[in-house]
C-alpha cells in the first residue's frame, strides 16, 4: 500500500514525508484496535491496515500549503477526492473508508446544513473497520511535528465537541469499545 502512496505522492512532493508519517501512525492505531477486537468479533485487520494507509491518499490534490499540499480544492475534500483514486485503483472498499473518515463521519443534512464543499450524500462510516480507521485517524495530525506522540483522549474530545455534542457522543461510544488498554 505504501507503494500506491508514492505513486500519488512522489519523493520529490513535500507533502509526502507528512501523509507517510501519519498514515503509519494511523495504520499501527488502527491495528491494534483491529487485533483487539478481533479476540471477540470479526474484523478484517489486514484491511484495516491496508485502509489506514490509504484513507488520505487524496490530500496532495488539496490546498494545504501548511503540509505541503498545493492543489487546488479545498482540505475538506481530501476524502472523496481519496475516493476517486482508490475507485479508479480498483479498490472499492478502501475508497470508501476515504470518504467516510472525516472526523467521526459526516451526514447528508450536515453538508447541506454547514454548506460543505461535498456531494449532499451521508458519509458516515459504516463497517467496524470504516469506524476503527475513522477512530484512529482522530489521534494523530497530519500538521503535527512527526515525532510528537498521539493525542490524548481528553484533547480528541475537546476537538470532537466543537462540531456538536452529537459528535462526542459518537466518539465516546467508539471511545468505549476501541480503547486499548496499555
Amino acid at each position: 500500500m505504501l507503494e500506491l502512496l508514492s505513486k500519488y505522492h512522489p519523493k520529490s512532493g513535500a507533502s509526502r514525508p507528512i501523509l507517510i508519517a501519519h498514515s503509519l501512525k494511523v495504520a499501527e492505531k488502527a491495528v491494534a484496535v483491529a487485533r483487539h477486537l478481533a479476540r471477540r468479533e470479526p474484523v478484517d485487520v489486514r484491511f484495516v491496515e491496508e485502509a489506514a494507509l490509504l484513507h488520505d491518499i487524496g490530500v496532495h490534490l488539496t490546498d494545504a500549503p501548511e503540509i505541503g499540499c498545493t492543489g487546488i480544492h479545498p482540505y475538506l475534500m481530501h476524502g472523496i477526492l481519496g475516493r476517486e483514486i482508490l475507485e479508479k485503483e480498483g479498490l472499492p472498499r478502501h475508497a470508501l473508508v476515504c470518504e467516510r473518515h472525516i472526523g467521526v463521519g459526516l451526514s447528508r443534512e450536515e453538508i447541506i446544513s454547514q454548506s460543505l464543499p461535498l456531494p449532499p450524500r451521508d458519509m458516515l462510516p459504516l463497517t467496524i473497520e470504516e469506524r476503527i480507521v475513522t477512530y484512529a485517524d482522530l489521534f494523530f495530525s497530519k500538521s503535527d511535528h512527526p515525532a510528537h506522540p498521539e493525542r490524548p483522549i481528553e484533547l480528541v474530545r475537546e476537538r470532537m465537541l466543537r462540531h456538536g455534542s452529537d459528535k462526542l457522543r459518537r466518539l465516546d461510544a467508539w471511545h468505549a469499545r476501541f480503547a486499548v488498554d496499555s
